[in-house]
């Protein structure tokens, strides 16, 4: 299977975070190392592979209390709320 390899920089541009938030926050807490990136032939460059970072973010978006089956559920009890002042 091809793997598409991005810099931080182009990882940046994608997921539309700033680069310093990708390596200061994100990475190793959310992206972590053999799932989401690589240090080619165990130097300082991190190349992140972007097909299991968006299979991830997708995943955990789907399964976020701010999913949208959640958000249907909350929209027809506050419209069933909002009836009973009406």
């Amino acid at each position: 299977m091809s793997m598409t390899y991005l810099t931080t920089e182009e990882l940046s541009e994608r997921i539309k975070y700033n680069a310093r938030t990708i390596r200061n926050d994100l990475k190793d807490s959310v992206l972590l190392e053999g799932r989401h990136y690589i240090r080619p032939f165990g130097q300082r460059k991190i190349l992140f592979i972007w097909e299991n970072i968006e299979e991830d973010m997708h995943k955990f978006s789907e399964s976020s209390p701010f999913g949208s089956s959640i958000c249907s559920e909350w929209a027809a009890t506050t419209s069933s709320i909002q009836g009973l002042f009406n």
